[in-house]
């Protein structure tokens, strides 16, 4: 079994997302994915607008995702890797070449994002209404 893993925020859930996770679980058999945990945005300076819990529901009821893990802090991604047994680790490639120090544990593939779509653009449109 060929299993894959993802990391991301994946909050204000849109289109980009399923066509990201669609392509991930493509390439293997297994997708898991990470998502930043409420604390560990804080760290980074982000906010999502829907908890953490409430993120892992819905990737969760997403049929391309096998299973949904926490992701507190920068450097789990090796241990993650190694304690998953993880074949293939995939990014969108606005990450190129962030992450190719995994490539000592495993595959790494940065995927085209989908053009026209974005959880920024989303936010931004909405801030231009709501003025």
């Amino acid at each position: 079994m060929k299993k894959v893993i993802t990391y991301g925020t994946f909050d204000l859930l849109h289109w980009g997302h399923i066509n990201l996770l669609k392509r991930a679980k493509n390439l293997g058999d297994y997708l898991i994915v990470a998502i930043s945990t409420d604390e560990f945005n804080a760290i980074k300076d982000k906010k999502a607008y829907h908890s953490y819990e409430h993120r892992k529901f819905i990737l969760e009821a997403i049929q391309y995702v096998d299973e949904v893990i926490p992701e507190d802090n920068w450097d789990q991604k090796v241990h993650d890797v190694k304690n998953h047994n993880i074949d293939l680790f995939v990014m969108g490639d606005d990450w190129e070449g962030k992450f190719d120090f995994l490539k000592k544990e495993c595959e790494v593939v940065y995927l085209p994002r989908t053009e026209g779509i974005s959880t920024t653009k989303i936010k931004e449109e909405l801030m231009l209404v709501n003025n």
